[in-house]
């Protein structure tokens, strides 16, 4: 038996190469694995016999690659396998994984074949091939790489180039990066048409059996990026709601944490700006691979970039011959010289004479070394490149005008959409008229249309297709090519004003007519994301066709339902400028972008600007006397905006204004009259107006289950909001059977991480701990935090009030130093969100004074009270519920720090403002009262204390129970505190 194997495999082959190794260590064999890349100068017996030097036996893995490098004539091959192979027949062993027929003089070697084999089997094939007693080898090879036939988990990387050549250096640098520390990522840089994209897709074919998950986001466009990752979320079957940002978060806490995959590898290719790209890059044991133009991903940290340049000499020789057999080395090397070395132009030049036999290859690179610099202005290492790229690529144009002229008339059309993914499909299927009559001819000739992509795909060297996933390529068409940027710029720019105008209106209309008109359609979505991309290169926003304005429209439409606000923002600040030019100001697209506008805007939290947003629609509208639904539309908008913002009073006016129109034009039960009328009842919720706001409630609930029945998600969503009403009214143990109700009616209805379902659950956990169910609470509460962080994003208006409501329940029945944490982070975070002087932020920071009280830091405590006792009375006034609850706190904050006196009349004042705005029997008067008792026990007025003490014990045993925890508090006279409660923006 050998005690040592040299595997010798081409590099294509190290997947093999490396589970041969790991299958012959297993048995006590040394290995060493040794690339085969012979000098084309060297003659292959002079290879083969070096490899003669290599230490123990030699294991050629044999494949399709290891016979094409070069290329090497046939004859070479049998003169050199007859040469060395017999006179050192102990020496060679061989595999065979070739999809096609190896050389005949290989027979000497008795290859094995190891391809369509099961793990086992093959390496059952492999040791008694290498003289292995298979009663000495193990059943399995536990813990090395993977089987080479065997599946990734998950994969989606496009098919491999196969005329791809040298770059080993690069990629074993590439390796190294990712060996040498956990978690890193590797940036490959380089100027346009270097090979980038090319390598990134080796490295992961070579390096395959590494990993569990190799996933590829194409990053040239921030939106396709984001769907391109979110789609792994539902590959990987991982919880996570319905829109892009949800998804986004389940696949970067999945690969940060390792499960279910450590072994994982993300490459972002043309990630030529950070901007909406770096927030996608997950954290975790994988690797992370990019592909840029820029220099900006070097100020990364846990970064390492790799320039890449030209090929060298010999890899361009080698690619040109592999690409065109008819050259000689001599003449490859011209060629390679005459567009130094770039292997864009390299594989362009070289199909051009690969499909032109009868053109003379010297007369073509003379061509190319003379041609004219263009003039677009496209950066290179110098001019020769100008010349070389746009002499090139001139010369293929002409020869598809001359020679297929519907191809050409193809290309041109093809300039109109994303270079990253040309959506045939949708070209080939477009309506009557859409497309110019000599192309409509052709889609309608299935035959034909796949001819000319082939004969583009072969002539221009840029194209690469793709096919359905479930194509057999028989029957099915091509589904999308894609097209070198380079390339695509030339195209358009190349073209003259009148085709570029004519090319373009044909790509809007043949968007137009594959969008599918129904943005609130889930099942819809994935079209929506395919349109999208081809926006901007389409010239949507330039068009005056009212059609295409509203597929624009339901772009953005759809960026708002998915939940893609910046998305959605910068589609409207695109269309904003141009449309405002061209369309006069009530013109009813224009005004519905302006509506957009003000929405996203909210949505993203850059509330100042939706507003004045909002206040421009709302005036430009009143002064041109446009249309009442345009400016009931715009004002029901503005007072959203005036919410998000705590304008409470105007926003009120607003709601109330509209909701009269709406009863008048539309009736009672009409959607748009109910959506008013909750908007009403929400903005008097947060002006203290408790029972006001639950009649409103109350009576849109029992329409909407008559109307549209008990599951409608509306319906549910004014359940959710009745059933905290009643909480805010301290009817407690109603909130609670209703919302419990409510919560399983959702789970029936709703994914369990749609943004609702949390919301309901949120409410419960509320109800749950105002019942005194406080370990339920904290259950539910717990996986709600996780979960919200997951679903939005930690800084989410809806996970930061998550955040603060868990925070007071730990203070008061958990950890205190966990919800010091949380009450820090909740209070920062909603500071940052909506600024010092908004309401929900003077709350939060009235919850983290009291954490602070609880470690006794009574002055801190005090002054952060104080602060947000005084931000409340400005933002609500003294008459509010939430001014009544800081100034509860307060007191308390004053008597522990010493000022009795000063606590006595704050609480005093607090427990008469709640009588007179709550009712003498609500919670939060009782707990005044129960302070100011408190205080008066300080002052040693006992016997005031003693009766009020009674007197709120009584209330309190009939509104809650004997048994309620604040009636037993404050039987215990335990100094009653209030939480407050944010609500989502």
């Amino acid at each position: 038996m050998a005690e040592f194997i040299t595997i010798s495999h081409a590099g294509s082959s190290r997947p093999w190469a490396a589970w041969i190794a790991h299958q012959l260590e297993q048995q006590g064999i040394g290995t060493s694995m040794l690339r085969w890349d012979p000098e084309l100068e060297t003659s292959l017996v002079d290879a083969l016999t070096g490899l003669l030097e290599a230490p123990g036996r030699i294991l050629l893995v044999l494949d399709d690659w290891y016979f094409g490098l070069g290329p090497r004539p046939a004859e070479e091959w049998t003169e050199a396998l007859r040469t060395v192979v017999a006179a050192h027949s102990d020496r060679f062993v061989a595999v065979n994984i070739a999809n096609g027929a190896l050389p005949a003089a290989t027979a000497a070697l008795a290859p094995v074949s190891l391809l369509g084999l099961s793990a086992r089997e093959a390496g059952r094939r492999l040791m008694r091939r290498v003289g292995i007693d298979r009663s000495r080898a193990a059943e399995e090879a536990d813990g090395g790489p993977r089987f080479p036939n065997d599946d990734q988990a998950q994969w989606n990387v496009p098919p491999r180039n196969e005329r791809f050549t040298g770059r080993d250096e690069v990629l074993e640098q590439i390796h190294r990066v990712f060996l040498d520390s956990e978690g890193e990522r590797c940036v490959l840089r380089g100027i346009s048409g270097v090979g980038k994209t090319q390598i990134g897709r080796e490295y992961a074919y070579r390096f395959r059996n590494e990993y569990d998950i190799v996933w590829q986001v194409n990053s040239g466009y921030p939106g396709t990026a984001r769907e391109q990752l979110a789609e792994l979320a539902l590959r990987l079957e991982l919880p996570a709601g319905r829109e892009t940002g949800d998804r986004i978060r389940a696949v970067q806490n999945a690969l940060r944490s390792g499960n279910p995959y450590r072994n994982w590898l993300l490459i972002f290719d043309g990630a030529d700006s950070v901007d909406g790209i770096e927030n996608l890059l997950p954290d975790g044991p994988g690797h992370v691979l990019i592909t840029t133009l820029t220099r900006d991903w070097s100020a990364f940290s846990r970064t390492q970039e790799i320039e890449i340049h030209p090929f060298t000499r010999r890899e361009s020789v080698a690619f040109a011959c592999r690409r065109a057999p008819r050259l000689t080395a001599a003449q490859a090397d011209s060629l390679a010289a005459a567009v130094q070395d770039l292997p864009l132009l390299v594989n362009q030049t070289a199909s051009w004479l690969a499909i032109n036999e009868t053109m003379p290859v010297e007369p073509y690179i003379d061509s190319i070394l003379n041609g004219r610099p263009n003039e677009f202005g496209l950066s290179f290492v110098d001019d020769d490149y100008q010349k070389s790229v746009w002499t090139s690529w001139s010369l293929t144009q002409n020869m598809l005008r001359e020679k297929h002229p519907d191809a050409s008339e193809l290309l041109k059309i093809f300039g109109f959409f994303s270079p990253d993914a040309i959506p045939v499909g949708l070209i080939q299927s477009a309506r009557p008229g859409d497309l110019p009559p000599h192309l409509e001819s052709l889609a309608a000739d299935p035959i034909g249309w796949h001819t000319n992509l082939r004969r583009l795909n072969e002539a221009t060297a840029v194209m690469r297709m793709e096919y359905p996933a479930a194509d057999t390529r028989v029957d099915q068409g091509v589904e999308s090519v894609q097209m070198h940027h380079l390339y695509h710029s030339y195209l358009r720019t190349g073209m003259p004003a009148s085709e570029r105008e004519q090319a373009a209106a044909a790509a809007c209309r043949v968007l137009v007519s594959a969008s599918p008109r129904n943005p609130n359609d889930t099942r819809l979505w994935e079209r929506y994301a395919q349109i999208i991309p081809h926006l901007d290169h389409s010239g949507v926003f330039d068009s005056a066709d009212p059609n295409v304005q509203g597929l624009v429209l339901e772009c953005i439409d759809y960026l708002k339902v998915r939940g893609e606000y910046s998305a959605g923002l910068q589609l409207v600040q695109k269309a904003l400028p141009r449309w405002q030019a061209r369309l006069g100001p009530t013109d009813r697209n224009l005004l519905l972008l302006d509506y957009y506008h003000a929405i996203m805007l909210r949505r993203v939290g850059r509330y100042r600007e939706a507003e004045a947003a909002g206040r421009s629609s709302v005036a430009l509208l009143q002064e041109h006397a446009a249309d009442s639904n345009e400016l009931l539309r715009s004002k029901q908008g503005l007072g959203g905006s005036l919410w998000a913002l705590a304008s409470y009073e105007e926003a009120r006016d607003l709601f109330e204004e509209v909701l009269a129109a709406y009863q008048v034009l539309l009736g009672e039960e009409h959607p748009r009259t109910l959506d008013s009328r909750h908007n009403l009842a929400a903005v008097l919720a947060q002006l203290g107006h408790y029972q006001d706001s639950l009649d409103i409630e109350l009576n849109v609930l029992q329409v909407k289950e008559r109307v549209l029945k008990d599951r409608h998600p509306s319906t549910l969503q004014s359940g959710t909001d009745c059933a905290g009403l009643l909480r805010w009214l301290g009817r407690y143990d109603e909130a609670l059977t209703r919302q419990k109700q409510n919560v399983n009616l959702h789970y029936q209805v709703m994914d369990a991480h749609h943004p609702q379902v949390l919301r309901a659950e949120h409410n419960l956990a509320l109800c749950l701990r105002r019942s005194g169910q406080y370990q339920q609470a904290e259950a539910l509460m717990r996986t709600l935090l996780a979960r919200s962080e997951q679903v939005h994003g930690p800084d989410h208006p809806d996970t930061l009030a998550v955040l603060a409501d868990f925070a007071t329940l730990q203070r008061s029945h958990g950890a205190p130093e966990l919800a010091r944490e949380l009450a820090e982070r909740a209070a920062v975070g909603h500071e940052r969100l909506l600024g010092d002087v908004h309401p929900f932020a003077a709350g939060v920071l009235g919850n983290h004074a009291l954490v602070l009280a609880e470690f006794g830091e009574r002055d801190e405590s005090l002054h952060m009270a104080e602060r947000a006792l005084s931000r409340m009375r400005s933002a609500v006034g003294d008459r509010h519920p939430w001014t009544v609850g800081c100034s509860v706190n307060t007191s308390g904050a004053r008597a522990l720090a010493g000022d009795v006196e000063g606590a006595a009349e704050l609480s005093l004042a607090a427990a008469e403002t709640a009588e007179e705005i709550l009712s003498g029997r609500h919670p939060l008067t009782l707990s005044a009262w129960a302070a100011h008792a408190t205080d008066l026990r300080l002052l040693r007025r006992g016997k005031e204390a003693g009766e009020k003490e009674q007197e709120v014990i009584r209330i309190l045993a009939e509104t809650l129970g004997d048994q309620h925890p604040h009636t037993l508090g404050v039987r215990r006279r335990q100094r009653p505190y209030w939480d407050f409660e944010p609500q989502p923006v």
